[in-house]
């Protein structure tokens, strides 16, 4: 927008429109129109269907899994019509927008020099989100992992989506705990994890497996937190002679289990720096006067019976006088609290800081590298972390996963492994495009290899996870102003979407006029008619009465209305009208993609 070519009225009225589009309220803009995504404007002419590739297709005994190779703005507009509020979790991995090239904006990278580097990328994952949002169930959750680069963008974007109130959590989510040694001022050791809910109310967040009787066994609590016992406080060894550190000798007493400390000028008096002597005649006095007072008097001790000295000094010892445990079985001694490191003590709940040794980003090339025998994939996610988001993020072992920024397939690589840790039956989708072919090189084979097994890098077989894999292409029907040439062309490729909608796959009876589908367990079928100019075949009403099981009807027409006079004998069916509803959603999701929030 060129405001040095707009009149005084022009300027006046687009500040009137960012005041109309804000409402007063507190919340992002950015600008939509200086270069809009060609991808989202090219579906004015075009719609896209799926085309499976069945050469690719993987059969060993599971549940079926898809892949979908192509942009995931065409792959999400044809899940909008296959899996509109049938998604339990969604987990993406979008690019972080560095300016390192990491972002491709209408076929270029975006730079860090390129002043609308922010609203490229919020243009791009607004349309996404948007569809996203769309396919999740009502208790469904996203998982969005993101840096420091478009993070705070992000949650306000997200926040218009799916609502403030349906934000579940912002997690710092440690991926290297030693920290980047190359950045500036700060060695980073955390993405962050953006979770939303489509509705919160409806939402059954998972928890850990924790074995709380383990926990209570290694780990005692005070008004801190957890702690065991750590090293003793008595300084043992070559150097624990009182002589070789006279400041960290000092008597501590002891009452009621619990440690105090004498007066600091007390303390002053029991060594003379100048003369480098100990005052034992005054340690004894201090020793008469709290003995006195009810305290037992720990005085440290070597042993061969001379004096030892302490590992803390005065100062330190007081000022962490609830940081000491005093062991009282056989005489007096004490031992510092050891405090649980980051992850030493998981709980049920998952927690805010997100961290366990085996997220480190180290693990996951390392993971893929033995894998392939050597490094296919920048930066790719650690399967332990994919794994637990899916695992809290819904109660279901038949929950569907996808995952729209597929990558290397980490993903579908956790399904499969949490599948087989449990005894589940989830199922994912990912989509990913075949840039650098990296769908062709290094998604497709990773899934591949978990379902069918290989040989590492270091030899070692690796046994497959019984699973089958669907792979598609995303195609296209061009959007003339024909409408009956549409319907035509639309019908001839839109019999995978069907198939794929009613998680039908297995081919029972093919003919030039339709085709008919059973899932595995041959509990449903999906039946498409699509002969655009003949008359129903009996043939094909014989085949749907012979079949007592739940059925959808396909059946092409010009319209919204199928004639069901010819189906009155047929049972348990549903009818709908093709490719009319895919034109609709269609157009409605061009018209969303287009919208303000």
């Amino acid at each position: 927008m060129n405001f040095e070519t707009m009149t005084r009225e022009e300027l006046v009225e687009y500040i009137k429109s960012l005041n109309e589009e804000q409402n007063g309220k507190y919340g992002l803009i950015w600008d939509k129109e200086k270069e809009p995504e060609k991808i989202v404007t090219d579906c004015d002419k075009k719609i896209p269907v799926l085309k499976e590739i069945k050469e690719r297709e993987i059969k060993n005994n599971g549940q079926e899994n898809i892949l979908i190779e192509g942009d995931n703005f065409h792959s999400l507009t044809i899940l909008n019509y296959t899996h509109k509020e049938k998604v339990d979790i969604i987990y993406i991995d979008p690019p972080y927008n560095t300016g390192h090239k990491d972002f491709k904006y209408n076929d270029h990278f975006v730079d860090s020099e390129d002043g609308y580097r922010h609203s490229k990328w919020l243009n791009f994952m607004e349309k996404r989100l948007k569809l996203a949002r769309n396919l999740l169930k009502d208790s469904g959750v996203i998982f969005i992992s993101i840096d420091d680069n478009e993070h705070a963008q992000l949650k306000l974007l997200c926040d218009k989506i799916f609502d403030t109130n349906n934000c579940l959590g912002i997690l710092p989510t440690i991926m290297n705990l030693k920290g980047n040694q190359d950045e500036f001022a700060f060695a980073g050791t955390h993405e962050y994890t953006l979770v939303y809910a489509k509705n919160k109310q409806s939402c059954e967040f998972g928890q850990f497996d924790v074995d709380e009787e383990e926990i209570e066994k290694d780990w005692e609590q005070d008004d801190i937190g957890y702690y065991k016992k750590g090293a003793t406080l008595r300084a043992t060894g070559t150097d624990a002679d009182r002589v070789k550190r006279p400041y960290m000798f000092y008597p501590i007493l002891i009452k009621d289990d619990y440690i105090d400390m004498i007066e600091k000028d007390e303390y002053k008096k029991l060594y003379d720096a100048n003369t480098k002597k100990f005052n034992d005649k005054y340690l004894e006095e201090i020793k008469k006067k709290y003995e006195d007072k009810g305290y037992y008097v720990l005085i440290p001790m070597q042993p061969d019976g001379g004096y030892g000295r302490w590992r803390w000094g005065f100062d330190n010892m007081y000022a962490n006088k609830h940081e000491v445990i005093v062991n009282t079985n056989g005489g007096y001694s004490l031992y510092k609290k050891q405090r649980p490191t980051l992850g030493d003590i998981p709980s049920r709940k998952p927690k805010s800081l997100f961290y366990k040794a085996e997220y480190s980003s180290g693990n996951g090339t390392s993971q893929i590298t033995n894998m392939f025998g050597k490094k296919v994939f920048d930066n790719p996610k650690p399967i332990e972390l994919i794994k637990d988001f899916i695992y809290i993020g819904s109660r279901n072992k038949d929950a569907l996963i996808l995952d729209f920024f597929a990558g290397s397939g980490t993903t579908g690589h956790a399904v499969l492994e949490l599948n087989q840790k449990d005894n589940g039956k989830r199922k994912f989708i990912l989509c990913t495009n075949n840039e650098n072919n990296i769908c062709d090189e290094v998604t497709y084979p990773r899934i591949e290899k978990v379902i069918n097994g290989y040989v590492d890098a270091k030899g070692k077989e690796v046994k497959g996870i019984p699973s089958n894999l669907k792979y598609y292409k995303t195609d296209f029907v061009d959007n003339t102003n024909n409408r009956d040439q549409l319907y035509y062309d639309l019908t001839e490729k839109c019999i995978p979407m069907l198939c794929l909608k009613e998680d039908c796959f297995e081919q029972i009876s093919v003919t030039s006029e339709y085709m008919i589908f059973s899932n595995i367990s041959k509990t449903k079928y999906t039946c498409v008619y699509f002969d655009i100019f003949g008359n129903l075949e009996q043939d094909f009403i014989n085949k749907l009465e012979n079949i007592d099981e739940d059925k959808v009807i396909y059946k092409f027409s010009l319209g919204d209305y199928v004639d069901e006079t010819p189906f009155k004998n047929v049972k348990n069916y549903i009818i709908e009208a093709i490719p009319y509803k895919i034109v609709e959603l269609y157009r409605k999701l061009v018209k969303l993609s287009k919208e303000e929030i």
